[in-house]
């Protein structure tokens, strides 16, 4: 038997999904909207001519391409991953990256801010009893999971450090995921780190590892704590936006049990 999981968050405009300026804008229009549309195509049609006069239902939307659930390319961290070779953009993402067994990693109870370290995973791999292989996804579970479209979304949860990412892609992982806004910890905690440490390594570390060892996250998931800590496979293949740092996906895990 078969069990699919959502893990993707629902696009929605006026919500707090993103910082000021960064939120999509979608603009719904109805069949009534667009019946006038319709019959332009068809010389000396009329709005009368349409099944009860209704048109067609679409949307416009405005947005960027890491809004909603997406999977980040490793061009979108830098210009160069793997040493110096050129970042691939998502259309170059391997397909193979993007459907694979899954694990859970449970940092909820971290507080917000807080950057994981190698240490942090390898006790929560140890907790649940697990040794990574090579393309399994590893997504994080967060603080943040619950409070998507709240005020203080942007700032929940915590973020994976540089030494913490490396840790997983020498292990063989390249794709990651976390139910935050991003996979580094939240700005704006890095800001008052920044300030006091006075350390521009701090900025944006997570992502910046990728410039060692390409690799892909998937940010914004969602319903994670439905999810057991192995035994699932992630979906997440990505819009093919040609030469896009990102690529919108419907992120869906897949758990098969024996049946009855």
């Amino acid at each position: 038997m078969r069990t699919f999981v959502d893990i993707s968050v629902p696009l929605m405009s006026g919500i707090a999904s993103d910082p000021p300026g960064f939120t999509p804008e979608i603009t719904y229009l109805d069949h009534q909207d667009t019946a006038g549309d319709v019959v332009s195509f068809f010389p000396g049609a009329k709005k009368e001519d349409l099944p009860d006069g209704e048109g067609w239902a679409l949307e416009w939307v405005r947005m960027t391409t890491h809004c909603g659930t997406h999977l980040d390319a490793p061009y979108h961290y830098a210009s160069t991953m793997d040493g110096g070779q050129r970042a691939i953009t998502i259309d170059e993402v391997p397909l193979e990256w993007c459907l694979q067994p899954g694990v859970k990693l449970d940092f909820r109870h971290l507080p917000d801010g807080y950057v994981v370290t190698p240490g942090d995973i390898d006790a929560e791999l140890a907790r649940i009893g697990h040794t990574l292989s090579p393309l399994e996804i590893v997504v994080v579970n967060t603080s943040a999971g619950v409070r998507y479209g709240e005020p203080d979304y942007v700032s929940k949860g915590c973020g994976v450090g540089r030494a913490a990412t490396l840790h997983l892609l020498e292990q063989g992982v390249r794709v990651t995921g976390t139910d935050a806004w991003s996979w580094d910890a939240p700005f704006v905690y890095t800001a008052q780190r920044y300030a006091a440490e006075g350390d521009p390594s701090v900025i944006w570390e997570g992502h910046k590892a990728g410039r060692d060892i390409g690799y892909c996250h998937i940010e914004k998931l969602h319903n994670l704590e439905a999810l057991p800590a192995t035994g699932f496979q992630v979906s997440c293949f990505p819009h093919k936006v040609h030469r896009g740092s990102a690529g919108w996906t419907r992120a869906v895990a897949i758990i098969d049990t024996p049946e009855p």
